[in-house]
């Protein structure tokens, strides 16, 4: 309560301020601007200098961190030339036009001129004070006019820079040193630029040179206006190009750490490169509810969200701005710090469905514009379709899950359930005729046993199905490899693996399949093909990864393959193919009667994993 008062407080002592120099800064445009304007002396110098000035204004130079107005040559060569009356008139209209065009506040429209011309008049009386007790005889007019400059600019700057500080320390935002430090530099750089620009305009000015026209001070001011226009666009292609770059960033990353646990953080970490706020909250929304995943900045650490809140979240479909939240702040007023004065809502939309929401907030009103907007209009959307791409796969994996499952019970009500069910009925006739017909009793009792036994084995199997897969345990290359050694100590076959490029990590479920039609092409080859050489090539490349299994064998007809197969629904080359089908890889199967057999499996990549390499993918044999 009492943190409250204090911001309202500080609150109205900056407004106070901002109105103490619109006043004064308006008092003195009608007085000394207004009503001591005289004839001009060259209007065609005059329309030339204030067009100058006006594009400067709009297309502010670069710096490191910031942006500078270099405006000060061209204001001090409007009073030079016409006084000061037309300086000050000139420079309230130009900078209030600009600030006009792009839509700032009317409290900032009315503030930034009266600030400037403030300025400009205080650094005009003490230039004037200073500049009459400087000594000018016998001195050169080039350095009479560079100590009158000098004697204006620097008290200009030095003004200007005491009020904007005086109005940042009494705000409610914080304005640290390191704001102090940045924003002081930003004048620095402004100020030098300023003083050679002047040092040469009076350089120029007191040669011999003829009548000084609007040509000359075209060609001496238009490097200016050139040198901040082409910055200015370039700094703008910059930082579009930055954004850009810093979206494909997020998006990629975010793409490869959606099923991660950390990938809230990655964006906590990031986000700030794209779009440059105070505060920001993201809520996912889970089926009917609502859940912030996370809060950022000058939001409130403890967040609740009220039933109303969770309604009026449902109903937000499109980019929302709230440039006052005094005035109105939607369902996040109250959310986020009473620093925040603006809010931006984002919602993740796909398929006319909400799938989570971004609530940006900045300490100034009226602070979002519209490249704000396209900026938080292209997160929510790359947001959007990897949320909605995870819960496909989670959906996906859910199905998988249920499949097996089912898969698993058909095969313990089709097997296991059966034989105990006859190991059962075998047991109580045998039970019954056993005083009567021992024989048969016996006989029925054996053929029990064996059942049992097969089971037993069954169910063995079935156990050790259900635990980790070998991929997920040690790898798809380390199961590969164990595998073969089994394979080549229970049959004495020998068989050849060969690997090209660095492994790079798969899915679980790409591994599993690879794994799984690497161990059935093997299989098929030493037990229906009767093979005596197996040449397996795993090829880890750009564009996708190769699996090629080549046997010596008896080799078969692959039309009589597919008509068992349909007969035979657990045959091994339908199986292969699901299996391949799964992860969207390609199955090809050459075979000959009598000439052996080749499977190659073509599983593409998703562009996420790894580097460049080069590889033929030709396995030599």
């Amino acid at each position: 309560m009492i943190e409250s008062s204090v911001l309202q407080i500080k609150e109205r002592q900056s407004k106070l301020f901002l109105l103490i120099i619109s006043c004064t800064g308006g008092w003195l445009f009608i007085q000394q601007g207004l009503l001591k304007l005289a004839e001009i002396n060259d209007s065609m110098i005059l329309g030339l200098l204030v067009l100058f000035l006006l594009i400067v204004e709009l297309f502010p130079l670069p710096v490191w961190k910031g942006t500078i107005t270099i405006s000060f040559p061209l204001v001090y060569a409007i009073y030079v030339m016409e006084g000061l009356p037309y300086s000050i008139f000139t420079y309230a209209l130009v900078v209030c036009a600009v600030n006009v065009f792009k839509k700032r506040p009317l409290r900032i429209v009315l503030f930034n001129p009266a600030l400037l011309i403030v300025s400009f008049y205080l650094a005009y009386l003490i230039g004037d004070l200073l500049f009459s007790h400087y000594s000018i005889d016998g001195k050169p007019r080039v350095q009479i006019g560079v100590v009158h400059f000098t004697a204006i600019m620097v008290p200009f700057y030095v003004i200007n820079n005491l009020i904007v500080d005086v109005l940042l320390i009494i705000r409610p935002q914080t304005y640290s040193l390191r704001d102090w430090r940045q924003k002081t530099g930003q004048e620095v750089n402004s100020l030098i630029i300023s003083f050679i620009y002047l040092f040469f305009f009076h350089l120029f000015g007191n040669q011999n040179r003829g009548e000084i026209d609007a040509i000359a001070f075209f060609f001496f001011f238009s490097p200016l206006v050139c040198f901040a226009l082409l910055s200015s666009i370039i700094a703008n292609l910059k930082r579009e190009k930055a954004k850009l770059k810093a979206l494909f960033s997020i998006s990629s990353e975010l793409n490869k750490k959606m099923a991660a646990a950390d990938w809230l953080d990655f964006l906590k970490d990031n986000l700030k490169e794209f779009i440059d706020v105070d505060a920001w909250v993201f809520l996912k929304k889970d089926k009917h509810s609502w859940r912030i995943k996370l809060a950022v900045g000058l939001a409130e650490e403890n967040l609740s969200l009220s039933d109303d809140r969770i309604y009026s979240f449902n109903n937000i479909k499109s980019l929302r701005v709230y440039p006052n939240t005094k005035e109105a702040g939607g369902p996040a007023n109250g959310l986020l710090d009473p620093e925040i004065r603006s809010l931006l809502y984002a919602p993740l939309i796909l398929e006319d469905e909400i799938v989570g929401l971004f609530i940006f907030g900045r300490s100034r009103t009226k602070s979002f514009i519209e490249e704000d907007k396209q900026a938080a209009a292209t997160l929510a959307n790359q947001l959007a379709v990897l949320i909605k791409t995870r819960w496909l796969i989670t959906e996906q994996e859910k199905r998988i899950i249920l499949e097996e499952r089912n898969r698993i019970a058909r095969d313990i009500h089709d097997g296991v359930a059966q034989s105990l069910a006859g190991a059962i009925m075998n047991l109580d006739t045998a039970n019954r005729k056993f005083t009567k017909t021992p024989d048969e009793s016996r006989q029925l009792m054996n053929e029990s046993t064996v059942k049992l036994r097969k089971c037993l084995k069954e169910v063995r199997e079935s156990i050790y199905a259900l635990r980790p897969y070998p991929t997920e345990r040690e790898g798809l290359l380390s199961a590969m490899a164990t595998k073969i050694q089994t394979i080549q100590r229970e049959t004495n076959v020998p068989i050849k693996l060969e690997t090209r490029g660095p492994e790079f990590q798969l899915s679980p479920m790409v591994e599993k399949i690879i794994f799984d039609i690497f161990q059935e092409s093997t299989q098929n080859a030493l037990k229906h093909a009767e093979a005596t050489k197996i040449d397996i090539l795993i090829s880890f490349q750009k564009e996708h990864v190769l699996l090629k299994v080549k046997d010596n064998g008896s080799g078969f007809s692959l039309f009589q393959a597919m008509i068992k197969a349909r007969n035979h629904p657990h045959f091994g080359i339908l199986h292969m193919n699901e299996g391949a089908e799964k992860i969207q890889a390609s199955l090809q199967v050459d075979s000959k009667e009598g000439a052996g057999t080749e499977i190659t499996l073509t599983v593409p990549r998703m562009g996420i994993e790894g580097g460049k390499i080069h590889d033929k993918a030709y396995a030599g044999r």
